[in-house]
């Protein structure tokens, strides 16, 4: 929504929902605000970097870019547009700079690192989703932010996007009464859910499993529609298909000697951003973009399925898949007066399934389209019960990244901190807390089969309606 649509809804905003945490950085009275960012992979600096710069330079600017690997971060400078000196050492770039604003977009299981380093030597800090990879990070994370008093700002964009944040009104308005109950179900196609198994995210140490580096970012979602907090979980999940589960293996896809049979062979050496940050660079750390999705190290879960309950009484049942046909996702909410569904990108639902191009279908979504005239429609369905007819709510669809909500997070960070938030949009560490932990909590389950319990993590305690102790 524009800034206009969230002021005129601003009534419909209901209480529960936490408190916004304005960057003290980011005020933007008098000069630009300073920022660094440390971790200049692809999504650092692409749409950390060359975009905030590219839409918000006149209000902020780089000064310090990080990375361990020297080749990336120099690749990653040309490519954003940056003046900016780089490092490899991230204190000595903190002690020269002191910047106002810290961007962290590290490999996940060192979000917490450079996080707390970051508050404590004086800056506010954005987190890349997932805020970290286990219980004792995140506790860790936490404490941090008490103890200095500044502020951490998770980018859970998937929020701001109007389809999102539709879903939202509606449920704020009780529009099918009391909830009871949510089925989720995500599905990753075989291009991009492979990708995961090609990259550092294979590796549970690193990414803490895709219970943690992607569904967190459906769990803050579910946490947020729910406008609940987790109580407890129950999954299973297991490593059927990628992995050491194939016939044959190579270490990377372009020294393989299988690649004429392998339908997961890809050729990054055709993408001239992967080739310029990671292959002309791996000369110095190692790491290839290309790596086998069948190799033996790969030990996250490629099926999984979780129960999750909230404090609140209702009952949410996940699912991901990460070989799919088609990319998407399906939601229900079952109310004691109705039913919402929605659902999105699922291909048959507008007769469409040959149209879509999935080899390229999650790299249009991440495109930092601006163009703000959609020219298609969302479909939210909403059934009373014993009614005999339905309600078809429809959104418009935007082309920017993540159906628009990328741009929406990046103007209510950059452009205005302090523009109406009747949605409760921005996201901290209490959300981003909530949300990994369902994630911990999933792979501890599988891990020990039990039930695991939320408050047995950290010393955060549920709350039956967020932002409200019971």
């Amino acid at each position: 929504m524009h800034r206009r649509e969230f002021i005129q809804t601003a009534s419909v905003a209901a209480g529960g929902v936490l408190a916004a945490p304005n960057l003290t950085g980011m005020s933007h009275l008098g000069a630009k605000k300073r920022i660094a960012m440390v971790g200049t992979g692809g999504r650092g600096t692409g749409f950390w970097g060359k975009t905030v710069l590219d839409n918000y330079g006149d209000m902020v600017e780089f000064v310090g870019l990080c990375d361990i690997n020297p080749g990336r971060v120099e690749a990653a400078k040309k490519y954003i547009g940056a003046t900016c000196p780089t490092y490899t050492d991230f204190e000595e770039m903190m002690r020269a700079q002191k910047p106002d604003v810290l961007i962290v977009t590290t490999v996940d299981a060192t979000h917490h690192e450079f996080i707390i380093k970051g508050l404590e030597m004086g800056s506010d800090v954005i987190s890349e989703k997932p805020m970290t990879t286990d219980e004792i990070k995140c506790q860790a994370i936490l404490d941090a932010e008490r103890r200095t008093g500044r502020k951490v700002t998770i980018g859970f964009n998937y929020r701001y996007g109007p389809h999102m944040t539709k879903i939202k009104e509606l449920l704020m308005q009780d529009r099918v009464g009391k909830l009871v109950s949510v089925d989720f179900n995500w599905f990753l196609n075989v291009y991009h859910g492979s990708d995961y198994f090609r990259r550092w995210h294979g590796i549970k140490s690193r990414s803490g499993s895709l219970w943690v580096h992607k569904a967190t970012h459906h769990f803050d979602l579910l946490n947020w529609w729910i406008n609940s907090e987790p109580v407890a979980v129950t999954a299973f999940g297991s490593l059927d298909h990628y992995g050491a589960n194939n016939s044959f293996r190579g270490i990377k896809c372009r020294t393989c000697k299988h690649k004429d049979k392998c339908k997961f062979y890809y050729d990054v050496t055709k993408d001239k951003y992967y080739t310029a940050l990671y292959t002309d660079n791996e000369s110095h750390d190692g790491y290839f973009r290309d790596g086998c999705v069948w190799r033996s190290e790969i030990d996250i879960y490629d099926k999984m399925s979780a129960q999750i309950q909230y404090a609140n009484g209702v009952l949410v049942n996940y699912s991901l898949t990460t070989y799919s046909p088609y990319e998407g996702w399906r939601i229900a909410f079952n109310g004691f007066n109705g039913r919402l569904d929605s659902w999105q990108d699922i291909p048959y639902q507008h007769g469409v399934f040959e149209s879509v191009d999935q080899a390229n279908r999650h790299a249009q979504e991440m495109a930092q389209n601006n163009n703000e005239v959609p020219t298609e429609y969302e479909e939210i369905i909403v059934m009373d019960n014993f009614a005999r007819k339905h309600e078809s709510v429809k959104v418009p669809k935007f082309k920017g990244g993540h159906g628009g909500g990328d741009k929406r997070m990046h103007d209510m960070i950059f452009r205005d901190p302090n523009m109406a938030d009747p949605f409760g949009l921005k996201a901290g560490t209490r959300d981003g807390a909530m949300s990994c932990l369902i994630g911990i909590a999933a792979r501890k389950s599988i891990e020990q089969n039990r039930k695991v319990s939320i408050a047995e993590l950290t010393d955060l305690k549920p709350m039956a309606v967020r932002g409200k102790a019971s």
